[in-house]
């Protein structure tokens, strides 16, 4: 099989679908790699690197689309790659189609077999190719939050661990699976006073497991989040409802009730936000305040710290690359159940139902879209 991967055009994303080492393992199993010119630049790794392991570096990135039959990337294809997408191809990527109605359009329109990192799910519920990202996407969720909170700028100028005779900061995070887990972490070992917020018993459990008497645990409803929003210092958003549009939990009064300089870090923002005044910023343009409160909605978060983010998830995503290139995309997904769902459309069909659900779009069982 003809595998490629391109340099992301994305705002600010320096990660990279494929490393040289990814590269060399797929060579050694007999496929053929193409890697666009400087795709690798952001993780320090030049074209000779990829040369070296046995790529074919390739000028233009219509080329890799038009040559490839597997496309590895990090993020979504943006309208300028629109065109390049083709029948016949498989697609594996980030991709969050629910708050991305007009992409999804494109795939279907194009006939493309498009996997999902973010929904490929073993039997246990875990998304094993969205954890290495969630990990880091929570932790800097925190550490952004105590960056915003201080002066200059429009955050109120608190110091997020207090001081003696100072309280700390009061941290709010909606969701406790691998995001919130590790922004409550971040949170709790600098010293905030820190309320996490899930439908799941078990989920809330772990956390008070994890950190007795440093956290305060509560089911979700709208009437708990708005207490505990009134004059909170931080919100961090980290609910996921694989597949489909995040719900909107925080209104724009709750975000009122937070006060000047309180900061928002919405990490749902990928599937749509989960507060009303959220909207998607870039690296260069991270911040935006609304109801005076400072909101960060950043939606490839993990882009910023290329080196590490990428080194996570080429080692998640490469077992999937080289099944899908040995076995081919049909066989693949048939030998697979969590690969499976992660295809999100095929053959001009919407395969995921929660996808067709939140795009209100036909939903096909994705056994009668496969291509032959």
């Amino acid at each position: 099989m003809i595998v490629g991967t391109v340099r992301e055009l994305k705002n600010e994303e320096y990660r990279v679908g494929l490393t040289p080492e990814g590269v060399h393992i797929l060579v050694d199993a007999g496929h053929k790699v193409l890697v666009e010119t400087g795709a690798g630049a952001g993780i320090g790794c030049g074209d000779a690197a990829y040369a070296a392991s046995g790529a074919t570096v390739v000028d233009r990135a219509w080329e890799v689309w038009a040559r490839s039959d597997l496309l590895v990337k990090v993020k979504e294809p943006l309208p300028q790659e629109y065109g390049q997408i083709r029948d016949e191809q498989t697609l594996f990527t980030y991709l969050h189609l629910a708050a991305l109605p007009e992409l999804t359009r494109v795939l279907i329109a194009s006939k493309v077999t498009a996997i999902a990192y973010e929904t490929v799910q073993l039997p246990d519920g875990s998304l094993p190719l969205l954890i290495p990202m969630s990990q880091i996407a929570g932790r800097m969720a925190t550490e952004i939050a105590a960056q915003y909170l201080r002066r200059p700028g429009p955050g109120r100028g608190k110091l997020i661990s207090g001081l003696p005779g100072a309280p700390p900061a009061r941290v709010v995070v909606l969701g406790a699976g691998i995001v919130g887990e590790n922004a409550a972490e971040t949170a709790v070992a600098l010293g905030a006073l820190v309320t996490v917020f899930d439908t799941r018993l078990d989920k809330l459990r772990l956390v008070q497991q994890l950190w007795p008497g440093r956290t305060t645990t509560l089911l979700t409803s709208r009437l708990t989040i708005a207490e505990a929003l009134r004059g909170a210092d931080i919100l961090i958003c980290a609910v996921l409802v694989p597949g489909a549009a995040a719900p909107k939990l925080v209104t724009r009064e709750m975000v009122r009730s937070m006060g000047p300089g309180a900061v928002i870090i919405d990490v749902s923002i990928d599937q749509g936000g989960t507060c009303e005044t959220s909207r998607p910023t870039t690296h260069d343009a991270p911040v935006y305040v609304d109801e005076g409160v400072v909101h960060y909605c950043v939606s490839n978060m993990p882009g910023a710290v290329p080196i590490t983010s990428t080194a996570a998830l080429t080692s998640a995503t490469l077992p999937y690359v080289l099944k899908i290139a040995d076995m081919g995309t049909r066989a693949a997904v048939q030998s697979d159940a969590a690969l499976a769902r992660g295809v999100l459309v095929s053959e001009g069909a919407v395969t995921h139902e929660a996808l067709a659900a939140s795009l209100e779009l036909p939903f096909v069982p994705l056994e009668r879209a496969l291509p032959d």
